[in-house]
């Protein structure tokens, strides 16, 4: 991502719904694994997520982080996080292998998806989980992929494919984020229309506050639907795959 994207991205992950939802999301998801699962972290970026996997009792000498940004390991390092390096996600090398490998919004950023998703399985311990989000949809695209650095957005039946073109075994699909799905469209739709268009380095990253309690409450809720239904659409897509035996 661009370093002025980043600059504001590291401002408000910790708080911002989008992204504090999606913690929750996975922290639920691994609640009842055992407090000793080693747990690597792609695209850590300030450690947030492995920071409060610590705290809800996960043991910090097996969680690790790595972001190709030396300024996100930077900041994961002075948030408590020993186990964090600057490293390419595409050929991650690490001498350890884990059981859980979660990778947020990472993806998309690769040029070799594919190389990235051999890697990651390589990665993991025997059964060993990763637990993959990425953007949803080419028809939203917009000025935030390009200020992100994308190469492509997701479509639920494409992100299986890939990672069944690697041997893992899909648990879990849907899309994710639905409730906002068709406000983001239109808002996306049109902001294509040149009167309307604009540059800025944010993105779509703007600070929420009147709303952002609301909107956390609301894909939160959604959350807890996951676990008993898929969504049809969405503004991202994930899936929780298994390292076949």
């Amino acid at each position: 991502m661009k370093d002025d994207f980043e600059k504001v991205y590291h401002e408000v992950e910790k708080t911002h719904f989008w992204f504090k939802s999606r913690r929750r999301y996975i922290i639920n998801f691994l609640a009842n694994f055992p407090k000793e699962t080693s747990i690597l972290d792609i695209g850590c970026s300030s450690g947030i997520l492995l920071s409060e996997l610590a705290e809800s009792g996960f043991d910090i000498k097996n969680l690790y982080g790595v972001d190709i940004s030396e300024n996100a390991i930077h900041n994961c390092k002075r948030n408590g996080i020993p186990n964090s390096f600057v490293m390419n996600a595409q050929s991650i090398k690490l001498e350890k292998k884990f059981d859980v490998i979660v990778a947020s919004d990472c993806l998309e950023h690769l040029e070799n998806d594919s190389k990235a998703l051999e890697n990651w399985y390589e990665q993991l311990d025997k059964n060993g989980i990763l637990i993959v989000f990425v953007p949803a949809l080419m028809i939203l695209w917009s000025e935030h992929d390009i200020v992100n650095m994308h190469f492509r957005r997701y479509t639920r039946k494409n992100l299986k494919k890939n990672l069944l073109a690697k041997n893992f075994i899909i648990e879990k699909s849907s899309y994710w984020n639905f409730l906002l799905f068709f406000p983001i469209l239109i808002y996306r739709l049109i902001s294509r229309i040149k009167v309307f268009k604009k540059q800025s380095p944010k993105g779509n990253l703007e600070k929420q506050r009147f709303f952002n309690p609301l909107l956390f409450s609301l894909i939160n809720f959604e959350n807890k639907l996951l676990s008993i239904i898929n969504f049809p659409i969405g503004v991202s897509v994930f899936c929780v795959a298994r390292k076949h035996q």
